[in-house]
């Protein structure tokens, strides 16, 4: 069984999956790992704001999933620090977010082998921790370890989608992280995935 961690980067994600690792056995805790992909995007020169480029930046984060998707499945019960969810619902909302005239029909039709073969790892349950704006920013003020250039944008045009697009799913689950320390939080995620294994 594949469970995920989902939400805004600065969250708390990484740390929940770190203390999953530690204090929950029972699960494998699967990191989210784009360092080759990433390398790849720079050493080709693809631009995610151009159309052919993009599909073809999805398509090789796509592939890269659909192996750590695979790799998951092979332990009775996994966690995915970011999972398949995410790159399908990156690879169809990026575009919007950005204000680009993309049909997301087209989009799925030049991806469709690629997003058919994510389905077979998307989990069965996702927690989505969630934070308010002012909490999101002072964390990712107090985490020196990560860059997060992205930040700002995330939070004010990516993060509306995602909490739409993840509240219609029926398998999510939101956990507001607002004034709970890391160590509650790790401890309500360690009880979620308890509920499943």
């Amino acid at each position: 069984m594949i469970l995920s961690l989902q939400g805004c980067m600065a969250v708390g994600k990484t740390t929940v999956a770190r203390y999953l690792e530690q204090h929950c056995q029972q699960v494998q805790v699967c990191f989210e790992d784009n360092a080759a992909v990433l390398a790849e995007i720079k050493r080709r020169g693809l631009n995610k704001n151009c159309y052919a480029d993009y599909l073809e930046i999805q398509r090789l984060f796509l592939r890269n999933e659909l192996r750590r998707g695979q790799k998951a499945k092979k332990y009775p019960h996994a966690v995915m620090d970011f999972g398949a969810e995410e790159i399908e619902f990156y690879t169809l909302n990026y575009p919007k977010s950005r204000g680009l005239e993309w049909e997301i029909k087209a989009i799925r039709q030049a991806l469709a082998l690629e997003l058919a073969a994510v389905q077979a790892c998307m989990p069965e349950h996702i927690l989505f921790l969630d934070a308010s704006e002012s909490v999101l920013r002072a964390r990712k003020t107090g985490d020196n370890t990560r860059s997060r250039e992205f930040f700002a944008y995330y939070l004010n045009h990516l993060l509306p989608l995602k909490r739409e697009w993840f509240r219609e799913k029926k398998k999510a689950t939101f956990l507001s992280t607002d004034g709970l320390t890391a160590r509650q939080v790790g401890e309500k995620a360690k009880h979620w995935c308890e509920q499943y294994i």
